[in-house]
């Protein structure tokens, strides 16, 4: 084959990839929209939970993914939001309070305190000390979980009313389709972001935050936004798990969540749109995979991802949509 057919060819590649990125994105979501067809059909919740779980957790990805993919902050401790999503869910049940807009309305509230103070805290500093600091942090809201024994402790609180939102109060496919709403809206705002002039700075800040201030812009404001808005992001994920599992957890907030959800990251492609909720899919129904193959799961399945992360340089979306070139959107 000759350089010239080469290039027609390549040319060709270019111009139809970008095509692809909607129309699989729209296949995924329409797979997710069958899941409750499915469920009814075979009579079991099953299906429904699991995939309701990878969602939840692709809502998360998709908020750290804001952080780390588009900021370049290396966040390892947003698992924190989604217990702390959970745990206002929960305690709030625990007293008798079912209204599901007044549980969103605490999770938006307390992540909103919490987050810019962390945040503030943590972006004095960068690289492995920001990563450590957002770690010590998130540990110690995991240890405060813990000694909360009036809250169950280490055993956790069980959501004794689910989020009420009238008639859909209960109904586990309302709830499904409303992580999947949410889900959507999440990328529809998500691909805003990054295509305005917000997004253009932050991803600049995250390239050279030396030139950023040059031309007159501090990029401690943009990043501080795009860290508490990716913690509210992880907090909605822990509204939907605790109506989800109808429990609470420490668990929730442990470091190796947060790594969890760095990884799912990476596996679907940081920096990219979608990637992260093909990430978070992958992950999870490899675990459950592995899980049925073998007790000694991890051990496979972690040379596994590590494969998958260094070979494929922009992760399984990218490999799907740009054939693994750098820079998959």
């Amino acid at each position: 084959m000759d350089i010239e057919t080469r290039g027609m060819q390549t040319i060709a590649a270019r111009r139809w990839r970008p095509q692809l990125r909607p129309a699989l994105t729209a296949a995924l979501f329409v797979l997710f929209l069958l899941v409750p067809l499915y469920a009814q059909q075979t009579g079991s919740d099953y299906a429904l939970i699991f995939v309701g779980r990878v969602l939840v957790f692709a809502l998360a990805a998709v908020g750290l993914n804001l952080a780390l993919g588009y900021g370049g902050m290396v966040s390892f401790g947003h698992a924190m939001y989604i217990g702390i999503g959970a745990y206002c869910v929960a305690i709030l049940s625990h007293y008798g309070i079912a209204s599901g807009p007044l549980h969103l309305a605490a999770v938006v509230v307390v992540t909103a305190l919490v987050a810019p103070l962390v945040g503030l805290i943590a972006l004095r500093t960068r690289d492995i000390a920001f990563i450590m600091i957002t770690l010590a942090l998130a540990q110690m809201f995991y240890f405060l979980a813990l000694g909360l024994k009036q809250y169950g402790g280490d055993e956790g609180l069980p959501v004794n009313f689910v989020s009420a939102f009238g008639p859909l109060t209960g109904n586990r496919t309302a709830l499904y389709l409303s992580i999947v709403a949410t889900l959507g809206s999440a990328l529809l705002a998500m691909r805003r972001i990054i295509d305005s002039r917000f997004g253009l700075v932050l991803r600049a800040a995250s390239a050279d935050e030396r030139r950023v201030r040059a031309v007159g812009m501090n990029p401690l404001g943009y990043r501080l936004a795009a860290y508490v808005l990716s913690a509210e992001l992880c907090a909605v994920a822990g509204y939907f798990l605790a109506n989800l599992t109808t429990f609470a957890s420490p668990a929730y907030m442990a470091w190796t969540a947060s790594g969890e959800l760095i990884i799912m990251v990476l596996l679907g492609g940081v920096g990219t749109l979608v990637g992260p909720v093909v990430g978070a899919a992958a992950f999870l129904l490899m675990e459950e995979w592995f899980k049925s193959l073998t007790e000694h799961w991890m051990v496979v399945m972690g040379p596994v991802i590590v494969a998958i992360v260094l070979f494929l340089r922009n992760g399984l979306w990218g490999m799907l949509v740009d054939g693994g070139r750098k820079g998959a959107s």
